[in-house]
């Protein structure tokens, strides 16, 4: 289905539309990035299912923070809209995004392990020496980073890096809200057989002033998932994300820039499967189009 207003935005995942002056539309597609790069080959319903976990988490933080949902159905603006359209797209406010990405990490894994590695840092925090790989760490951590232009790569920036971007008090509140979100969310998941290492957050300003958590929240994109059953501290546990994909690509003799490989069936299937138990444990039903 063609949609007829005009395309102001296409990420690697998201394509937003201009409805007017206070309204945009926002469509997840099923197409897949990794290592930066959009592959060729799509995940069936992946972008349905990141819509339908981001409004679960929207409506669950709502005590917490304002988000950018607007109070208009998909069907309101797009009469003819088809089931497929209505499960990936929603209708939100326009906001003044803030030039940063709010990380928070709970456990010790990915890049943080590397830094941690290499420094007994992460992010410039100072660490207790002998953590292992995966284990929970004593404090949550909260370590902002830029917001890249797309296809460049977010850098994390110091506390004090980003009080120079937004100011003191947005700052604090920034990482306060960030926290505050994330302790709700590991309560609801570790309930539901999943830990949430660690997760980003974007936030935007509505015309109030007031700040408004948007874009995506708490999926398996944003997020790193893994299974309260199988998690033991010292390995990297299996998480529910595009982890096959990366695994069959770091197999290749590919430079990690456009174009990218195309992905085999299994691979695709086993990633849907993914996507598809994370939105199963978090909402606690399965996921079909109406």
């Amino acid at each position: 289905m063609s949609i007829q207003f005009p395309k102001i935005h296409q990420g690697k995942v998201r394509d937003v539309y201009q409805i007017d002056d206070k309204h945009l539309l926002m469509v997840a597609s099923d197409r897949l990035s990794a290592f930066d790069v959009v592959l060729p080959d799509d995940i069936p319903h992946k972008g349905a299912l990141l819509t339908q976990i981001s409004n679960f988490w929207f409506d669950y933080m709502r005590p917490i923070i304002k988000n950018h949902l607007a109070d208009v159905k998909v069907e309101e603006v797009i009469p003819n809209a088809s089931a497929d359209l209505k499960a990936r797209a929603v209708v939100v406010k326009k906001l003044k995004a803030l030039p940063c990405e709010a990380i928070v990490r709970g456990y010790i894994i990915g890049s943080g392990w590397k830094d941690y590695l290499s420094t007994g840092e992460v992010c410039g925090i100072k660490l207790p020496s002998g953590l292992q790989q995966a284990e929970k760490l004593t404090q949550t951590l909260f370590t902002p980073s830029s917001k890249a232009a797309v296809g460049d790569h977010d850098e994390n920036i110091s506390f004090d890096q980003l009080v120079n971007l937004i100011g003191i008090e947005r700052a604090e509140q920034l990482k306060t809200v960030s926290i505050s979100i994330y302790n709700k969310a590991i309560t609801h998941a570790e309930a539901n057989g999943l830990m949430i290492a660690d997760t980003k957050f974007e936030f935007g300003l509505d015309e109030d002033d007031e700040l408004v958590l948007m874009d995506e929240v708490l999926t398996p994109d944003s997020s790193r998932f893994w299974n309260k059953n199988n998690y033991q501290a010292g390995i990297s546990p299996e998480s529910y994300d595009k982890q096959f994909v990366r695994d069959y690509l770091e197999t290749l003799n590919w430079d990690k820039t456009p174009p990218g490989p195309n992905i085999p069936a299994d691979i695709i299937n086993k990633t849907a499967e993914k996507y598809h138990e994370a939105y199963q444990r978090i909402t606690g039903k399965a996921f079909q189009l109406d």
